[in-house]
């Protein structure tokens, strides 16, 4: 029996975290995009971080991506509700 870590959302597109494992891949996921980002501007003078934090960020993003699909318990589309 496969462990999923996400299930989709009840209304529109996405999915949520249900297990410890989802939710510590979403928070970790938005804590480093957060501070990569909040870098930028204390780095941008003296090196080209914004070279390096875009990147990062996506990649993580991607990832993030990746993972919860083949994490989640069901399919990824639109939702109405029931």
């Amino acid at each position: 029996m496969a462990t999923y870590w996400f299930r989709p959302k009840r209304y529109g597109y996405g999915v949520t975290p249900v297990t410890w494992q989802g939710w510590s891949m979403t928070i970790a996921t938005a804590i480093v995009v957060g501070v990569s980002s909040a870098l930028v501007p204390i780095f941008a003078a003296s090196e080209p971080w914004i070279f390096v934090a875009i990147p990062i960020d996506l990649l993580l993003i991607f990832a993030l991506t990746v993972v919860s699909r083949s994490k989640t318990d069901g399919e990824w589309r639109w939702r109405w509700g029931k």
